[in-house]
């Protein structure tokens, strides 16, 4: 597999400067590290961004997490390997990355058990960092970038 062009963020060096102090500025409160791989992950899976389904399982592994916790992303739901925040969390990324799936894009049942969570501050770390995820997703999908390759 070979990408259509080069990379968008080698064209336009500024846009991966924006884009990247977007993703720093997400993690920069008090949702656990963790929280945010799991998420990014998740909203990669949905997306079909190979490139960052394979960057953000690796980052878990290299944090220290469990095999099955990392396998277990795609099927939160059914997995015991989650918290409530947790889950919360990925209920939330998938509601915002699946925006257009059903007439109120984030049922307040979503929202208000991540709100039950997360403070305000928390809520805001996670809704940019799960927006800058879609957008890395969304530019890869486009262009093609394989999972692995340099830019």
């Amino acid at each position: 597999m070979q990408a259509r062009m080069t990379h968008p963020m080698k064209v336009l060096p500024d846009a991966m400067k924006a884009l990247l102090a977007l993703s720093r500025s997400a993690q920069s409160g008090t949702v656990p590290e963790t929280t945010h791989h799991l998420v990014h992950l998740r909203a990669s899976q949905i997306n079909g961004c190979s490139v960052c389904v394979d960057m953000h399982a690796r980052e878990l592994k290299d944090a220290g997490e469990k095999d099955e916790r990392i396998w277990g992303v795609g099927a939160w739901r059914e997995s015991p390997y989650f918290s409530d925040a947790e889950r919360a969390a990925l209920a939330l990324a998938e509601s915002v990355t699946r925006l257009a799936d059903r007439p109120d894009a984030v049922p307040d049942v979503v929202w208000d058990d991540a709100a039950r969570h997360y403070d305000e501050a928390e809520l805001s770390s996670l809704l940019v960092s799960i927006s800058a995820i879609n957008a890395w997703n969304r530019l890869n999908a486009a262009v093609r970038q394989p999972a692995g390759s340099a830019w």
